[in-house]
C-alpha cells in the first residue's frame, strides 16, 4: 500500500463556523464544497480536513449523529511561542495555555466553534528539555 495523503473527516453542527475558523486562523483554504460538506486543504505537511454537517446523508445512518467530540487534532510545529502569540492577537481563545511536559513536549490548545480541539505541539530535543 502507498499512502499519498491524509484527511480527517469531522462531523459538526455548523460547517460554516468551523470552515471560517480553520481558514481565518490556521491557513486552510476551501478545496471543494456542497450542501453540508466542505473540504479544506493547506500547503505543507498538514492534514486535509473534511467538515460534514451532522445530518448529512453522505454518512451511514449510524454515524450521522456522532459529532467530533473527544478528538484532538494535533499539529506539530516550530516556534510554538510565536504561534500562540499570533493566535491570541487574532482573538482566538487559548483553551489550554502553553505548557511543557516532562518528556519534552511543549503544547497549547485552542477550540473551534464546534468544540473541535486543536493542539499545537513542539518537541524539544533531549538536551533542550534537560536544560529547560
Amino acid at each position: 500500500m502507498t499512502i499519498i495523503g491524509t484527511t480527517v473527516s469531522l462531523t459538526v453542527d455548523d460547517v460554516l463556523a468551523s470552515q471560517r475558523f480553520f481558514t481565518a486562523h490556521l491557513g486552510y483554504a476551501e478545496q471543494a464544497a456542497s450542501d453540508g460538506f466542505v473540504s479544506l486543504g493547506r500547503d505543507g505537511a498538514a492534514v486535509d480536513i473534511v467538515l460534514l454537517a451532522r445530518v448529512t446523508h453522505v454518512l451511514p445512518p449510524e454515524q450521522r449523529d456522532q459529532l467530533a467530540r473527544g478528538l484532538i487534532l494535533a499539529f506539530i510545529t516550530t516556534d510554538i511561542e510565536a504561534e500562540e502569540k499570533r493566535l491570541r492577537a487574532e482573538g482566538v481563545e487559548i483553551t489550554l495555555p502553553l505548557r511543557e511536559e516532562p518528556w519534552g513536549e511543549r503544547l497549547f490548545q485552542i477550540t473551534d466553534p464546534n468544540g473541535v480541539i486543536v493542539q499545537f505541539v513542539e518537541w524539544l530535543t533531549p538536551s533542550a528539555s534537560e536544560n529547560a
